[in-house]
């Protein structure tokens, strides 16, 4: 009985199932048939493979556009498979009490049946298996497992063992012979160190006792001591069994004068000592600066300069108190008392701020429990001046502008402004930028600021400022940029090159404002058969430095080449009319089909090859598609037709020419 169903890609299955098998006359010798011919592929030549199984070890394999499937399962075939073993026996050699060897083992099936690891039996004193999986476990045909086998002697003296491996291999069980022999390590105490050689104050220190070699079974106790009491220890540390080193602390208490601690450690009548440093903490004060000078400064206009104190000790500074004299100058920023920690700093303002005109002199106090002096002095000196500021400069923000917008300038004087302030002159040469008349400069201020506010020019162009006020002049030299609307594009032309009748192709073009201007895209348009366009919508502005990217698809709905264009019209003052060329091939799908069959298996007379025969659109006519004999079992059909059906049969053939009877035969159809 023979059962089709057929459905077809992109992404569509087909799938046969014979339960039919073949085995027809012989011409003049006893020959079996070829078992189970099967559509192996019909592909869409470029594309991906889809591959259904099925029953009756039929196997199809169809061509579509993505992806791979397996389903069904071929004809059962029973096969021996053979357990393989690397090492045979493991040799440990001298391994030291207390310390672990490893060796790895290596399982491989070499068989085309799947192998079940059922049990691991060892036998032998210090042997042991790590890294397995819980039993049963499988080994796939021609898969691999390792895991690995340990010896960790506890005591002198040569062992052997097995490590036997049972399954349902061919060769089951499976014998490992192991060997090896103890080794008294014979380790001893050899350095004692600590992460700090020297502590400043309270603290602790981490330090390490280190062996010659991995202390035995039990492990090994080390004896400690300290020969100054403001560091103690632990009385002693264990150094544990399989390990070359142990660690502990060393609490440190503060001394007041430097000392010097031995630490000592001892075992096994070995000794290792360690020198440590204990510094006193002392706390220290000092002043970024020893003086103050202030200079000229115009009466009722404050000047500010800072100092900063720092605790420079190895233990915290208080400075308890801090007086200032001295007509004019005051201080701010610091509460009093104050607890700087080592390396701490705060910043104390200093403000000399004359009434009159003339010298002024002063100093600040400052008491701490500096261990340098218990009290510290900065001298403070400063001049009253009256004269008022005159004009000593004129900027702005911006040395050039481009198109329309605003720059914010400032003039500024020789010294602050005297009472009622300073009025300045302001003044531009160029129609294209706008000042204020004047701008004042208030009373005991050094500068002020304006706006120049700049329009637009159709040509490069400079605008000098001019500031005035008695008797002297400064300028600024503002240099004027014409706003200019680029459009860039990406790409003057875009070629699609071959594509599949009804399968859209995509491409894209970026538009760039690459001007100092926004551009405006106002439309664009597309032509040609089968090219389309999206992503954008018209009309569109884009910023200088602006992009945005415009898709374009073409979708052939016929074979042949096709043509088309894209036209883009902008205010851009360089291309407003921009035209991209478009061009494609739309092309034909095009298949083959890929046979494939199961040799006879119990055939009396030797298989030298096979004939593929076919006949079309259900005729009974079957033509030999192979001009010489195929001796796989496989073939490929590169002259099918789209819409066409097809019906194949295999006959195997001997050295001598003869036929076996035709195999079951197979029938597709082409999209």
């Amino acid at each position: 009985m023979l059962e089709r169903r057929v459905r077809f890609f992109q992404g569509r299955v087909v799938k046969i199932c014979n339960a039919e098998s073949f085995e027809g006359p012989t011409r003049g010798k006893e020959r079996q048939a070829p078992v189970g011919i099967q559509l192996t592929t019909i592909r869409r030549r470029y594309a991906a493979s889809i591959v259904m199984g099925c029953f009756c070890g039929f196997v199809v394999l169809l061509s579509g556009c993505g992806g791979s499937i397996n389903i069904g399962a071929s004809a059962n075939v029973t096969t021996e498979s053979t357990l393989e073993v690397s090492p045979g026996a493991v040799a440990f050699g001298d391994v030291n009490v207390g310390q672990v060897a490893s060796a790895n083992i290596s399982l491989v099936n070499s068989g085309s049946a799947a192998i079940q690891i059922s049990q691991l039996t060892m036998s032998g004193q210090y042997f042991s298996v790590t890294g397995q999986t819980n039993l049963p476990m499988t080994i796939a045909a021609g898969g691999n497992y390792s895991f690995a086998v340990q010896f960790n002697p506890s005591a002198a003296g040569g062992v052997t063992g097995k490590l036997t491996i049972s399954s349902n291999s061919s060769n089951s069980p499976t014998v490992i012979d192991l060997s090896g022999t103890g080794v008294a390590g014979g380790s001893t105490l050899s350095g004692l160190t600590c992460a700090q050689g020297s502590m400043m104050g309270a603290g602790s220190d981490a330090c390490t006792v280190t062996l010659t070699a991995a202390a035995g079974a039990g492990g090994m106790t080390v004896s400690l001591s300290s020969n100054n009491a403001a560091v103690t220890l632990p009385a002693s540390v264990t150094v544990p069994e399989g390990s070359t080193s142990a660690s502990f602390a060393a609490t440190v208490t503060a001394v007041s004068s430097a000392e010097t601690a031995t630490l000592t450690a001892n075992a096994g009548g070995v000794s290792e000592a360690y020198a440590l440093t204990l510094d006193a903490a002392t706390a220290g004060l000092t002043l970024s600066a020893a003086s103050l000078a202030f200079g000229d400064v115009v009466v009722n206009t404050p000047a500010t300069q800072s100092v900063t104190l720092t605790s420079s000790g190895t233990a915290s500074v208080t400075v308890s108190a801090a007086t200032i004299t001295g007509t004019g100058f005051s201080m701010s920023g610091v509460s009093f008392p104050l607890t700087l920690n080592p390396g701490q700093t705060a910043a104390l303002s200093v403000q000399f701020d004359p009434t009159a005109a003339g010298a002024a002199t002063g100093t600040i106090t400052l008491t701490s429990n500096a261990a340098s002096g218990s009290t510290s002095t900065i001298a403070l000196s400063g001049t009253g001046e009256a004269a008022a500021g005159v004009v000593n400069g004129l900027t702005c923000a911006n040395g050039s502008m481009t198109g329309a917008g605003s720059d914010a300038c400032t003039v500024t004087l020789t010294a602050a402004a005297g009472a009622g302030g300073l009025a300045v002159s302001l003044a531009s040469n160029n129609a294209a930028v706008t000042v204020p008349a004047s701008v004042t400069v208030p009373a005991g201020s050094t500068s002020a600021g304006f706006t120049a506010t700049v329009t637009a020019v159709s040509s490069a162009a400079t605008a000098t400022l001019t500031a005035s006020a008695g008797g002297t002049t400064k300028t600024f030299a503002l240099q004027l940029n014409a706003a200019v609307p680029t459009l860039s594009l990406s790409s003057s032309s875009l070629a699609f090159g071959d594509v599949v009748v009804n399968t859209p192709a995509t491409q894209s073009v970026t538009l760039t404002s690459s001007g100092t201007a926004s551009v405006t895209v106002s439309a664009a348009t597309i032509t040609g058969t089968g090219f389309s366009m999206s992503g954008v919508s018209f009309p569109l502005s884009l910023s200088p430095n602006q992009t945005v990217t415009l898709e374009i698809e073409f979708d052939p709905t016929t074979t042949g080449a096709a043509t088309g264009q894209l036209t883009i019209v902008s205010n851009s003052l360089t291309n407003p009319t921009a035209v991209i060329s478009l061009s494609g091939t739309g092309e034909a799908a095009s298949y083959e089909v890929q046979l494939t069959w199961n040799a006879p298996t119990n055939s009396s007379d030797p298989v030298a090859g096979y004939d593929v025969y076919r006949s079309t659109n259900g005729s009974s006519s079957y033509q030999l598609l192979n001009p010489t004999v195929d001796t796989s079992t496989t073939y490929t059909d590169s002259t099918v037709e789209s819409g066409a059906s097809y019906t194949y049969y295999v006959e195997s053939v001997d050295s001598s020419g003869n036929a076996s009877a035709p195999s079951n035969t197979y029938t597709v159809s082409i999209p």
